[in-house]
């Protein structure tokens, strides 16, 4: 049992061994969902052992490169299995709803889809900084690979741009991590030992913004997310899962459980500017998710827009805003694959992502269109959805925090309704034209995998408790920590 964790980290990445030789699209394919759905399955074992208190569980320590403090050490409190239980739940749908997808080279293609699963998880585990780093730049390596490999006809340039943004981030946070590694005590890359240093307000300043640059890129937040919408439109389907379904809440993840708690006072002396530059970002992206004709890049800029609602609700730090930003990671991810999953069927029906070459669908396929209504009806937060529960809380966080602020990142709500039934009535109402006439309603794999997902999208938005209930002693704990440091700025 005290191992299980390790089981869950390594089975991906052994699998992605496998995976690797098999030649066959069939083989490929099979023996990556049977990966995946295995360490899902062990992921709900773990979760059915684990107390929702504040502690740390199921932690495995070992001497990595001991000369220089460096320990393999992972565990897991509510904030962590919340993100594990993220990856391992999404990465099974998206590994099934590629299935339609003959990719060059599967083997290759599906490893690293798994190897970037190992990466994941070991960032959302480490207690040790540089396994942290380690688990980060891991994490990436697939993605640029899977973008460069099967993606758009502009992939390069677009590939480049995404690999420059992100190292530069890295590096930033690597400079960073190495100087509190030199004012720890002990010569330590462990967390605690991060947390526990008393650095001053100048010092904790410059942290903050180190680890900001690295998270606030990959999240991505206004105004650096501009390789966002070009990465997302050139990767293939699944790559533009991975990236918006879940590593983008890598920096999320980061924010909460290392930016904000190493460097509290910085914190305390940016976090308005970082809200306003969520609040902006929110605004803006929704803006021009009104104004796009592929559907592909309408859904990019609207997850910037869902991203700074989450991060503004971080930044107002309290327990409403902070437990909104759980549940909504979770939510987001469950809902940017439905709509993704849902783009990708028509566009390999009708091979075009242009608004204006569709409409009428919902005639030929009333089973994609009911599917695609509640995915988007997730999005938009309509009550007893998923969407409303994060979204709630999320505004509900920032009001206490300040008002004016909610009210702007309320907009949130209706610019996305705006955007997303603008959206649905070009695409699935109206008149049919030749080409759709012949359009084909959804088969059995993407049946399963809609179903999963608009499933989710009910459930969690009729009964979100347990899903809340996870991570609600880590997150009070964590804040109460944050707010007695800053007590005395």
């Amino acid at each position: 049992m005290e191992n299980l964790l390790l089981v869950i980290i390594f089975f991906p990445l052994l699998g992605a061994i496998i995976t690797s030789f098999l030649r066959s699209q069939p083989l490929a394919k099979i023996s990556a969902l049977f990966i995946t759905v295995t360490t899902f399955a062990a992921t709900i074992f773990l979760l059915s052992q684990f107390k929702a208190d504040a502690s740390l569980q199921f932690m495995s320590n070992y001497a990595w490169m001991e000369s220089i403090g460096v320990h393999f050490k992972v565990g897991i409190d509510g904030i962590c299995i919340s993100m594990v239980l993220l990856t391992n739940l999404l990465i099974p749908l998206i590994v099934l709803s590629s299935f339609k997808h003959d990719h060059k080279n599967p083997g290759a293609f599906y490893a690293l889809v798994l190897f970037m699963q190992s990466g994941l998880l070991v960032v959302f585990t480490a207690l040790d900084a540089f396994l942290f780093y380690i688990g980060w730049e891991a994490a990436l390596i697939p993605i640029y690979f899977i973008c460069g490999i099967w993606g758009g006809g502009d992939r390069i340039r677009v590939n480049l741009k995404f690999f420059i943004y992100t190292m530069a981030g890295s590096l930033v946070m690597l400079i960073a991590i190495v100087y509190l590694y030199t004012q720890t005590p002990d010569k330590s890359f462990d967390i605690g030992a991060f947390y526990h240093l008393n650095l001053d307000v100048k010092t904790q300043g410059y942290i903050f913004w180190a680890f900001f640059l690295a998270f606030a890129i990959k999240m991505p937040i206004f105004p650096f997310h501009t390789w966002q919408p070009d990465t997302y439109t050139n990767a293939p389907t699944a790559g533009t899962m991975l990236l918006s379904g879940i590593m983008l809440k890598m920096g999320i993840y980061g924010v909460i459980h290392w930016l904000i708690p190493i460097a509290p006072l910085g914190f305390a002396n940016w976090r308005e500017l970082a809200i306003i530059l969520s609040i902006i970002g929110i605004v803006y992206a929704s803006i021009i998710a009104f104004t796009q004709n592929d559907i592909k890049r309408l859904i990019a800029y609207s997850s910037i827009a869902h991203v700074g609602l989450i991060s503004a609700g971080i930044f107002s730090w309290n327990v409403q805003g902070l437990q909104g930003a759980m549940i909504q990671m979770l939510n987001h991810g469950i809902n940017v694959i439905g709509m993704f999953f849902v783009i990708d069927i028509i566009t390999r029906r009708l091979n075009t992502r242009e608004l204006s070459s569709m409409g009428g669908l919902a005639k030929p396929a009333p089973l994609l269109a009911m599917a695609f209504l509640i995915v988007l009806l997730g999005n938009v937060a309509l009550p007893l959805t998923n969407g409303f529960v994060g979204e709630f809380l999320l505004l509900n966080g920032i009001f206490n925090y300040n008002n004016w602020f909610s009210l702007y990142a309320g907009l949130t709500i209706i610019l996305g309704a705006v955007y997303m039934f603008r959206m649905y009535q070009k695409s699935m109402l109206g008149n049919l034209n030749e080409k759709i006439v012949s359009f084909k309603d959804i088969d059995f794999t993407e049946k399963l995998v809609l179903g999963i997902i608009c499933t989710l999208i009910i459930g969690i938005g009729v009964y979100p408790k347990p899903f809340l209930h996870i991570s609600e002693a880590a997150v009070t704990s964590l804040v109460e920590q944050v707010n007695q440091k800053t007590l005395f700025k």
